[in-house]
């Protein structure tokens, strides 16, 4: 199961890189859809960014995934409430979604739930 998560891991981490890094722009557009404030966008941004690296590290660190995974999970529920009621398109919603289900499983294994 260790391989499996290690892969989820990375998955959650590139993702998060690859959005909060070369599609910037569509962020930025997002939240401002969504009525944030830039404050809000740069520490959801930050904190995506951290919470990544710790999953990353995690792979090394058992101790370190736990957290990362809930709060990225919570991260990912916040996502949907947001595409929800800017009334966005199921395509939308799909990535934070995916992402959300990738962050319980990690979760559900360090918690040796599965």
């Amino acid at each position: 199961m260790n391989y499996y998560t290690n892969i989820a891991q990375v998955i959650v981490a590139l993702s998060i890189g690859y959005v909060w890094i070369f599609r910037f722009e569509n962020i930025v557009k997002e939240f401002k859809q969504y009525g944030l404030s830039d404050i809000t966008r740069s520490m959801v941004g930050a904190t995506k960014i951290a919470l990544s690296t710790l999953l990353v590290a995690g792979i090394w660190y058992k101790d370190l995934i736990l957290i990362p995974a809930l709060v990225m999970a919570f991260l990912m529920v916040s996502a949907q409430y947001f595409h929800f009621k800017s009334g966005n398109p199921w395509n939308k919603h799909v990535p934070s979604f995916m992402l959300l289900i990738l962050c319980l499983f990690i979760a559900s294994v360090s918690l040796e739930l599965v």
